[in-house]
């Protein structure tokens, strides 16, 4: 039997979160972030003091790490057990995921893994490449994006709600570096697919954004 997917792609802060999760509930279909599984492995690779460089070493960590996520109104990520939730939202996580992400062999590796989340009733699948390479025929697909600056505004307010210290010059920087490392890699670069649908969500209210995804499904 045929499992329907939707993908919602773009860059780090542009609410593909928020939109995948409320999507996902109202479908009763299954979850998947890939930026989590990237982050999850940024955190191992953290507690192991694995050297950014060291390929081989990143690939071991890759293979034997096992991840659970609990996809509620708030995102739970577990690995080998332990509630890592709070590490996987850190800047200097996603920087670290960020650049681990560029190595092929660890894309090879963490593929499977997100293929794994194929089944039925769905799935909502959120990420960067999941519409072009990971699940390129899905049958819905979205780009979501905003501004950098509208991006950096909320990534800002949710790291001081959360009692965070945070510089918003220094989080715009950082997410303007993530964009052109992510478009510039060789593997896999953040692109819109050609049969995606376009979102510009600067400007836009969370419900709406989340109605428009759900008029597409219709």
């Amino acid at each position: 039997m045929t499992v329907p997917v939707l993908t919602i792609d773009g860059p780090s802060g542009a609410g593909k979160g928020s939109v995948s999760r409320a999507v996902a509930k109202k479908l009763g279909w299954h979850y998947l972030d890939s930026g989590s599984i990237y982050r999850s492995l940024a955190v191992a690779a953290l507690k192991h003091h694995v050297d950014l460089e060291n390929e081989a070493a990143i690939i071991d960590i890759a293979q034997a790490m096992v991840l659970e996520f609990d996809c509620g109104d708030e995102l739970l990520v577990r690995l080998d057990g332990e509630d890592i939730t709070a590490h996987t939202a850190l800047e200097g996580t996603g920087n670290i995921a960020s650049i681990v992400a560029a190595l092929p062999e660890v894309r090879r590796v963490l593929l499977q893994k997100q293929k794994d989340f194929k089944r039925l009733p769905g799935l909502v699948a959120d990420g960067r490449d999941m519409g072009t390479v990971v699940f390129p025929d899905a049958e819905y697909k979205v780009f979501l994006t905003a501004s950098a600056a509208e991006r950096a505004k909320r990534r800002y307010k949710q790291l001081i709600e959360k009692g965070n210290d945070a510089n918003l010059a220094r989080i715009t920087n950082e997410i303007e570096e993530r964009d052109r490392r992510d478009m510039e890699r060789k593997t896999a670069p953040l692109a819109m697919a050609s049969d995606a649908l376009y979102i510009d969500s600067s400007d836009m209210a969370l419900n709406a954004v989340i109605e428009e995804v759900l008029n597409l499904i219709r």
